[in-house]
């Protein structure tokens, strides 16, 4: 395995773009299943996750193809059903294949799904949901074994905002029969981009970026020539945070600002400098200690849960108290530790974490639980004095695509080196 050797002190200095959405693009790539033909998706990461997907879908019998940062998927040949442990049990979007195999083959056997360990992330709301659809559904030896002749339309209230189950009962309903409503859905950008491509696809879905969707059901859907994913926010958010951290003069660019509203608002509150641009954010050097900020993790528009850490990590280095109430997974403070090693006061309560600002945080061997975690303890590193070691940094891999190399072009001093097993 590999380890970061990050020399704090660095101020970062250059630009960097932004790359595709990898959760834009892993529900497009189940979505593909439903297609007639071949489906050309462009500009993604090519993360873990991205390449795991591709290997599920082609265990199932579908033709992967990936030329520089295009992927063609063909489903034609798609004879096999089931989607096995070995593959799901990595990452947990492997659930999205759920639907549209049901729909589109009239059965699917899903192994439960896996991913990083931050909390038990239940499937019960796509499982009940799909049930509303007409699917019978029972889970033995650890797998979803779910079955119908035709889904057909119908009602569905979320009990809960879940961008998961959203997109699985929306890819189920493309080919059902009638008309599906789904309420209390998810309105993430990657929820909508999902709607863009399978409207573009011949589906009639609508409410895109609401919490009503209205999905009327076709006979089929055509492949799609070339579909671009959006940017990656999750990304561009931990890029801006590692610039302000080093208190650097950085330009992020290529994504949406208006997906990370919220995110700069609290920047804002905090001190920062920047300047928002139509594609991107100048980040500026500033002087005196940025300002404590509270924040609560909620479905969009709300604080995304995938800057919770990089927040954290931000918010050590900053001047009065900050609480951070983490409402969407359980066991995602796994990271405060590992920054109460370098320094950090943290304390965690329940789902509430209080951090007393230190002046600065010092370097030392950390260890990665999960992959917006290594993002955490990486831009920790960018600001502590002396050397820290993140461990098991493999986590980035699944969701980050050339973070070390886009850091490094910006300044950082960061090593790649091997493990050492004692």
């Amino acid at each position: 395995m590999k380890k970061f050797v990050i020399y704090g002190g660095k101020k970062l200095k250059g630009k960097v773009k932004v790359s595709g959405s990898k959760n834009a693009t892993l529900p497009i790539m189940a979505a593909c299943i439903l297609a007639d033909g071949q489906s050309v998706i462009s500009d993604i990461p090519l993360v873990q996750d991205i390449k795991t997907m591709g290997k599920l879908l082609e265990v199932l019998g579908a033709t992967v193809e990936y030329q520089d940062k295009n992927i063609k998927i063909t489903p034609d040949t798609i004879k096999n059903y089931k989607a096995p442990y070995e593959l799901v049990k990595t990452m947990r979007a492997s659930i999205y294949v759920l639907g549209p195999l049901l729909t589109k083959y009239g059965q699917a056997i899903v192994s439960m799904p896996g991913g990083c360990a931050i909390g038990l992330r239940p499937i019960d709301l796509h499982l009940k949901g799909l049930e509303k659809l007409g699917a019978s559904i029972k889970i033995e030896h650890g797998y979803i074994i779910a079955k119908s002749k035709k889904l057909k339309g119908n009602t569905i209230v979320l009990d809960k905002v879940s961008l998961g189950a959203t997109i699985n009962i929306m890819l189920a309903a493309t080919l059902a029969s009638g008309t599906t409503i789904i309420k209390n859905a998810s309105k993430e950008p990657e929820v909508v981009d999902t709607i863009n491509f399978l409207n573009s696809i011949g589906a009639d879905i609508q409410g895109a970026g609401t919490d009503t969707l209205i999905i009327k059901g076709v006979r089929n859907l055509k492949g799609s020539q070339g579909y671009s994913v959006i940017p990656d926010r999750i990304e561009a958010a931990t890029l801006i945070t590692a610039a302000i951290i080093t208190k650097g003069d950085v330009f992020v660019y290529g994504f949406k600002p208006e997906h990370l509203t919220l995110f700069f608002e609290k920047l804002k509150e905090s001190g920062a400098k920047f300047k928002l641009e139509n594609s991107g954010v100048h980040i500026f050097p500033y002087k005196s200690r940025l300002k404590g900020i509270d924040v609560i993790t909620e479905p969009y528009p709300g604080f995304p849960t995938d800057i919770q850490a990089q927040w954290m990590a931000l918010m050590t280095v900053a001047s009065g108290r900050t609480i951070i109430k983490e409402t969407i997974w359980e066991n995602r403070f796994m990271h405060a530790l590992e920054l109460a090693r370098m320094g950090a006061d943290i304390k965690i309560d329940g789902n509430t974490a209080i951090i007393t600002g230190v002046k600065k945080l010092t370097g030392a061997n950390v260890m990665a639980s999960d992959l917006r975690a290594s993002a955490a303890l990486i831009i920790a590193g960018l600001t502590a004095e002396g050397i820290t070691e993140v461990r098991r940094i493999y986590h980035l891999d699944r969701g980050y695509e050339n973070l070390y190399q886009k850091l490094a072009s910006l300044g950082a001093k960061i090593d790649v080196m091997d493990e050492s097993i004692i």
